[in-house]
């Protein structure tokens, strides 16, 4: 399912390319769309959505910005009916069995490793598979549901590599995973002109990115805030519906089911051929950025661009601060299970037990994941806690800040969460779980930032104890509350400014606009998007 909201059918300086994110899902990565956004009214920008299904999303969370002049959306899932629909092989549909073979020579690349020193085989491999697949191409969709050229390929691949039993379940699982791929080539096809792509991912942003620069030849910037593979992984790790049908007797504990690690691997082959085809590649810290190089990026195209917020916006908050320290503490975020919002709660039990007029509030949506959202007030429920965690949906950072005492995160994975930040700048200090550079914000990088001191705690993943202690200690003492803040402060504003974050996008896009002039020659900065 496909829509054009905003049509620039003249083109765009960039096209954003983003999954899951802003304009229809509100904080973290998409609330940084937008400031990229705004932060450049002089560059015409088209946004392109790539969804899961229709449904899963509401309406616009955000306001489009007038710079961006084109948005079209696209649901990858709405069409998986078509697979469904088309399981049987088509007499006489035969199909080219040459692209076909070839196309298994490209996952042979990946099985093999496909990293660096393949780059360049690999990168010619996909440049044709490109071409096969776009529109017109030697296989298009039909053929790889249909043909007896398709049917080969599956079957041989599974009598060689599946190590699970059943071949109905193979056949389905490689049919869901690559059917979006056609749809992405579709959309490269018909995408109005740009300058330049900007993926704010891997996965099927990242594809869709490296698809378009192989056919365009136009430059490809991936930002990642977190590393989407990581990602990925902790989510096949919890979802259900991925099968393993060996018996009691054939389970090893220690070992992920094949489907899964078919699954993996998908994951792991689009980020490999986004950062063979992106330049730079930009990571927000770097404990991420040297893993996206072990990942397969090539170091030299590698870059940090830390997160930064709006000092000028938040520092007034801090002159609206009570004078006593407020027993409330607040996670900022999504209810969904990668925030372990549970654990937080679990951790208000204990700090109620100390200090029976704490608050926990929970500010952000609870619609992405209702089934959580629910397990998680029946633990309030069960925990005794009514009276003191609060539920309070999506909320004005302006208007939240002054109210709390400590900004809580409980997650199981970051990259560099602009919500310490945006706290730092409001005056409010942290407890948050030793994931993605939370460490990094919280007691600085280097001599010089780590003697600003400690901007709150740093607790283990998954531990309630430890995060409760870890409040209680800061809440209980003025003193350690008031260094926390001060150091909070000066941190954020050294190194975390937006100002500072614009700056080096300003590079990035120039370099990247002056590679396609020189490419196109057409005017960088001008409006001449072919």
């Amino acid at each position: 399912m496909s829509e054009v909201i905003r049509r620039a059918p003249e083109g765009v300086d960039v096209a954003l390319l983003l999954e899951g994110t802003f304009p229809y899902v509100a904080g973290g990565v998409s609330s940084w769309v937008n400031q990229i956004i705004r932060a450049f009214p002089d560059l015409r920008f088209g946004v392109v959505f790539i969804g899961s299904r229709r449904s899963d999303y509401g309406d616009m969370r955000y306001t489009l910005p007038d710079n961006v002049v084109h948005l079209e959306t696209h649901y990858l899932h709405d069409d998986l009916g078509t697979v469904a629909t088309a399981h049987e092989r088509k007499r006489g549909l035969q199909g080219d069995a040459k692209a076909f073979a070839q196309m298994a020579s490209l996952h042979d690349a990946f099985r093999r490793g496909g990293g660096r020193e393949g780059a360049p085989d690999v990168l010619s491999l996909f440049g044709e598979a490109c071409r096969d697949i776009a529109p017109g191409g030697r296989i298009d969709l039909e053929a790889f549901l249909r043909s007896e050229a398709s049917w080969d390929v599956v079957t041989d691949r599974y009598r060689t590599y599946c190590s699970d039993p059943s071949f109905v379940d193979y056949f389905w699982t490689v049919r869901i995973m690559h059917q979006p791929l056609w749809q992405l080539a579709r959309i490269a096809h018909t995408l109005v002109p740009a300058r330049v792509y900007h993926s704010v991912s891997t996965g099927y942003a990242g594809f869709l990115g490296a698809l378009l620069a192989q056919s365009t030849g136009r430059p490809l910037v991936l930002s990642e805030h977190g590393i989407y593979t990581k990602e990925r992984k902790i989510d096949l790790y919890q979802n259900e519906w991925i099968r393993d049908n060996r018996n009691v007797f054939q389970k090893d504990a220690s070992e992920l089911s094949y489907f899964r690690q078919l699954w993996i691997r998908f994951f792991e082959w689009l980020g490999r051929l986004t950062y063979a085809a992106a330049d730079p590649i930009v990571a927000l810290y770097e404990t991420n950025r040297l893993r996206q190089v072990a990942d397969g990026a090539d170091a030299a195209r590698t870059r940090n661009i830390p997160n930064g917020v709006n000092i000028g916006r938040l520092a007034p908050l801090r002159a609206q601060r009570p004078a006593e320290v407020p027993p409330v503490l607040c996670l900022i975020g999504r209810v969904v299970p990668i925030k372990d919002i549970k654990t937080f709660v679990r951790a208000m039990r204990r700090v109620v037990n100390r200090m029976p007029e704490a608050q926990g509030w929970i500010a952000g949506p609870a619609d992405e994941d209702p089934a959580y959202a629910e397990e998680c007030r029946n633990l309030v429920d069960s925990l005794g806690l009514t009276d003191n965690v609060r539920f309070l949906g999506m909320q004005k950072i302006d208007e939240l800040m002054p109210k709390i005492g400590l900004v809580v995160l409980s997650s199981i994975s970051e990259a560099l969460p602009l919500v310490l930040l945006e706290g730092f700048a409001a005056g409010v200090p942290a407890v948050a779980t030793d994931v993605g550079s939370c460490r990094q914000l919280m007691h600085g990088l280097g001599a010089e930032d780590e003697a600003l001191g400690a901007a709150g705690r740093v607790v283990g993943i998954a531990d309630p104890q430890s995060l409760a202690d870890a409040a209680l200690d800061l809440l209980n003492d003025g003193a350690a509350w008031q260094a926390a803040q001060q150091a909070g402060i000066a941190r954020v504003e050294r190194y975390y400014a937006d100002t500072l974050m614009f700056d080096r996008y300003r590079e990035v896009y120039a370099g990247a606009l002056e590679r396609d002039t020189r490419r196109a020659g057409v005017c960088p900065f001008g409006h001449g998007a072919r």
